[in-house]
């Protein structure tokens, strides 16, 4: 979808390699990717493969313009010091979460409920980063497959991280900062990031860049109608490949 939508308008498809989360990515699965994709017949104009006017585009190779974000934000003022654990806010909670099952977070650490002079004098190594969403704010943007999506802000999505206390960026800041550097006009993407988009806005408008145009696609699912996970690996480009599926078999079945 993303290389036929591209291609349409004249533009250029661009590979990056989200490669933060030191537990779960190792260099083999980057190359893996590539080779899983080039075979399914995806061409792109930039990568890490191809390099291009962009590059680095791998993410762990981009640190250095995450953190000048995240000082942009917190010179700002629109970020905060968060000790709170995922279990902590569902305690606090009772478990309601958003529409991409991220749970709404309460406030516990936000300024206002604690201290301010606590802030940013003792912040614990332990501690995590949020950006302060705009309470009771109508987020709103025009997708071109879904028409209008609106999400209130506090509501249906709260507080959300932007920098983890292992010193790494969130996804949202990362991609956010990686869009507008690359000059990314439309993502294509799957619709389960529908409120992902609404919190990327606020980062986009806070860093005083133009947020880019959104494509949200039906996810794939398997027989049952259920979502493609990594738990199913029988239905992995790798496994299908090797199971004797020529490229066009894999297209045509999803």
């Amino acid at each position: 979808m993303a290389q036929q939508r591209a291609e349409a308008a004249g533009g250029a498809l661009i590979l990056r390699s989200e490669d933060l989360d030191g537990a779960r990515c190792r260099a083999e699965y980057s190359v893996a990717m590539i080779e899983d994709l080039r075979w399914l017949g995806l061409r792109w104009s930039e990568g890490p493969d191809c390099s291009g006017q962009h590059a680095p585009y791998v993410q762990s190779a981009r640190m250095d313009r995450y953190r000048a974000a995240f000082e942009e934000l917190r010179a700002a003022g629109v970020i905060y010091p968060c000790v709170c654990s995922r279990q902590d806010v569902l305690r606090a909670l009772e478990a309601p979460h958003a529409g991409d099952d991220e749970p709404v977070y309460p406030g516990t650490c936000r300024p206002e409920r604690r201290p301010v002079t606590r802030w940013p004098s003792a912040i614990p190594a332990s501690a995590n980063w949020r950006f302060r969403v705009p309470d009771g704010e109508a987020i709103t943007f025009t997708d071109s497959a879904l028409g209008e999506h609106t999400e209130l802000a506090g509501r249906e999505f709260g507080d959300f991280l932007v920098w983890r206390k292992d010193g790494f960026p969130s996804y949202q800041l990362a991609c956010v900062v990686d869009d507008a550097a690359m000059g990314i006009t439309e993502v294509v993407r799957g619709a389960d990031l529908l409120t992902s988009t609404c919190r990327q806005i606020l980062l986009y408008r806070a860093l005083g860049c133009t947020a880019p145009a959104f494509h949200h696609c039906p996810l794939l699912t398997d027989a049952r109608g259920l979502r493609l996970s990594k738990r199913d690996d029988a239905l992995s480009l790798r496994t299908l490949r090797a199971s004797g599926m020529t490229p066009e078999g894999v297209r045509a079945l999803f």
